[in-house]
């Protein structure tokens, strides 16, 4: 497309800047299945943590069945009483720790990412406890609304500190004279 096909939307104001569509400064980071209607609450996000929250719920409930019947399967082959309890302890303790870890990631970015890689599988094992976490965050905000609103907040501060210190136009300001 030439220069005279563009439209003056999108080829900005006088100084080239942006005039419409997206404004100056830090945008709001996406949060998945929300986008970034969470920095304003807008279209359908009450409807869409709704909608997450039984939807993680009813994955949640799935699991479980799921779970019993390999724990059927154990039975049905009778491996014995302390392996019983062993896988029934393995899920429930990783699940434990996936609630917690899940819980603690919508509050915070991960300090040390070797040790949220290394405790992946564990979150695997442990996935109804993250589903869990997720169907809570949902009643209360979007899954990480709170971290990226304080993260964007501050960003949005910084620019219009930096921005409020930039005025007038920098060539005509006085020279310190030389001593």
């Amino acid at each position: 497309m030439s220069d005279d096909e563009q439209t003056p939307s999108t080829t900005g104001g006088p100084a080239g800047g942006p005039t419409g569509g997206t404004p100056a400064g830090p945008q709001p980071e996406e949060i998945r299945f929300f986008g970034t209607s969470w920095a304003d609450h807008s279209g359908t996000y009450t409807l869409r943590r709704i909608g997450l929250a039984v939807g993680s719920l009813a994955a949640a409930v799935a699991a479980c069945f799921v779970l019993r019947f390999a724990y059927q399967g154990l039975a049905i082959a009778n491996v014995g009483g302390i392996v019983n309890m062993l896988v029934v302890l393995m899920f429930a303790v990783c699940s434990a720790i996936a609630f917690r870890k899940t819980w603690e990631g919508f509050g915070r970015r991960p300090t040390d990412p070797a040790r949220e890689e290394s405790l992946r599988s564990l979150k695997a094992i442990g996935f109804i406890g993250s589903l869990l976490a997720y169907c809570a965050r949902c009643f209360v905000e979007a899954p990480g609304e709170k971290l990226r609103r304080a993260e964007y907040d501050t960003a949005r501060a910084q620019y219009e500190k930096r921005r409020g210190t930039r005025t007038g136009n920098p060539a005509a300001r006085k020279k310190p004279k030389r001593r």
